[in-house]
């Protein structure tokens, strides 16, 4: 296999591993000026198989550095999702001398023809900042008597209640445990029965409040990955739900569940553990793929990638809560001005293009709509090859139609049109971010947010936007390119 082949499609702005196959985003966390990304990894194939947590390190949440392996299988199984945390107050006794780093993790044990998987809570822990573990001599940690599916914890600390807080996967619910310590763990709730999707096993869950912009006021966030069924044709996704939280149980306003991202290509996300409160942001990270062709994505040599890490917000609109998410200000860094844009008319006759010859292209344009009954931007990757996103102004909706796009022949439901039903509104504003396997879009601020990969030859040769029966106006906007660091 050449480089060239390996580098075909290798994202500049993404994360991807150097070989082989990855998925889930594991133990976010930052630490002593370092955001760690474990990830699950198959060091063996370019396919999901036996799992091990992948890392890489990075000071921007930009730039990775891959380091080894750090969880390997063992005789409990094979290493599956989980988060991290730091042990400040040395709560669990593996810190005698200065904090360190917890991974909670899911042993997966394989138990042979005809027998279901057993799944289970288990502990490691790290006295040099991630670059080596112990695992814990008494895992496993948590268990479940009849659960098949139990799984993908995600831990924090409730600083209401002085206790550690464990939510974790349990088939078609999301159940709450509480600790003192990170080892003994005590069952309080179950949420999830009659509320919201229930399409495919629920996994990969977070948990997190948010001050809610603008108001004197806080809310819960929970976020369930919501898997595969061979029967629909959307794939995985993940939705979130708002509501309060006691340190026990969580209630979800009724009115505010929704989609977290609506293309195909987000999934499994969580956020980043003990972010410093001078910070102060809640960071999300997922990984871009789905379901329905994860494993035949045409990548050679390495297969998975993470979207860019998204800050999240909460704002309240009437009596509805909404998860706002754009890509973290560090980006912004990476990026200097190609073409600054001011009052342009669009209409039939008079397209706008704008010559890019380059990777990654970030677009950003705020968009008035006069008269036209749709509009929109189309990347040509090449003269042959583009992404066309498009503005129904009849339903509201936005669209991302990649059938163009390249390489799209692997999977059937790789052609299928992305969409987004909008309120109606006379300006529009688009982030688009283009990077050489992908699109991210992030709409009026980040209130949608829209993921899709793409496998076009080259990444961006031109952009174009359009209006169709009727003009539009570009009020203000602006293409940047990326600048090597």
């Amino acid at each position: 296999m050449t480089i060239e082949a390996t580098r075909k499609y290798r994202p500049t702005l993404h994360f991807a591993p150097k070989q082989n196959w990855m998925n889930d985003p594991n133990g976010l966390v930052y630490f002593e000026g370092e955001y760690h990304l474990f990830f699950q990894h198959n060091p063996h194939d370019t396919v999901h198989g036996p799992m091990y947590w992948g890392h890489a390190v990075s000071k921007d949440l930009i730039q990775w550095e891959e380091l080894d392996i750090a969880l390997h299988p063992d005789e409990l199984g094979t290493m599956f999702s989980g988060s991290a945390v730091i042990d400040w107050h040395n709560t669990s006794g593996f810190f005698p001398e200065k904090p360190g780093i917890v991974a909670i993790f899911t042993h997966h044990l394989d138990r042979g023809a005809g027998k279901h998987a057993k799944e289970s809570q288990s502990l490691a822990y790290s006295h040099d900042n991630g670059r080596t573990w112990t695992k814990y001599e008494g895992n496993p940690v948590l268990e479940h008597d009849t659960k098949i599916d139990f799984r993908d914890p995600k831990v924090m600390w409730h600083h209401e209640t002085n206790t550690w807080v464990m939510v974790v996967a349990s088939e078609q619910t999301i159940s709450f445990y509480t600790s003192a310590n990170l080892i003994d763990w005590q069952f309080e709730s179950e949420f999830g029965d009659g509320i919201g999707a229930h399409d495919g096993v629920w996994e990969c869950t977070d948990l997190f409040e948010l001050d809610v912009i603008n108001q004197d006021e806080s809310k819960w966030v929970l976020i369930v990955s919501v898997g595969g069924n061979h029967s629909l044709d959307v794939g995985t996704r993940t939705q979130y739900y708002i509501g309060t939280f006691d340190g026990t149980t969580f209630t979800a306003d009724p009115e505010s569940i929704d989609w977290l991202d609506h293309g195909r290509d987000s999934y499994a996300g969580v956020s980043f553990s003990d972010i410093p409160e001078a910070d102060g942001r809640r960071i999300y990270m997922a990984w871009m793929t789905n379901s329905k062709y994860a494993q035949i994505v045409p990548t050679e040599g390495w297969r998975g990638q993470m979207n860019l890490p998204r800050e999240l917000s909460l704002r309240k609109h009437g009596n509805i809560y909404r998860l706002y998410q754009q890509p973290v200000r560090e980006l912004d860094t990476y990026f200097t001005r190609k073409y600054d844009i001011h009052a342009e008319v669009v209409n039939q006759s008079s397209e706008k293009s704008y010559q890019i010859d380059a990777a990654p292209v970030d677009i950003n344009l705020t968009i008035e709509n006069k008269d036209a009954s749709q509009y929109g931007i189309q990347v040509y990757h090449t003269d042959e090859q583009w992404t066309r996103i498009v503005y129904e102004a009849e339903t509201n909706r936005l669209v991302l139609d990649r059938a163009n796009t390249g390489n799209v022949g692997f999977s059937e439901y790789f052609l299928q049109q992305q969409a987004i039903s909008l309120e109606e509104a006379k300006q529009l504003k688009l982030q688009i971010i283009v990077d050489a396997s992908s699109i991210e879009v992030f709409v009026n601020d980040g209130a949608y947010a829209l993921s899709s990969l793409v496998y076009p030859d080259q990444p961006c040769k031109r952009i174009e936007v359009f209006a169709a029966d009727g003009s539009i106006e570009i009020v203000e906007g602006h293409i940047s390119t990326f600048v090597k660091q």
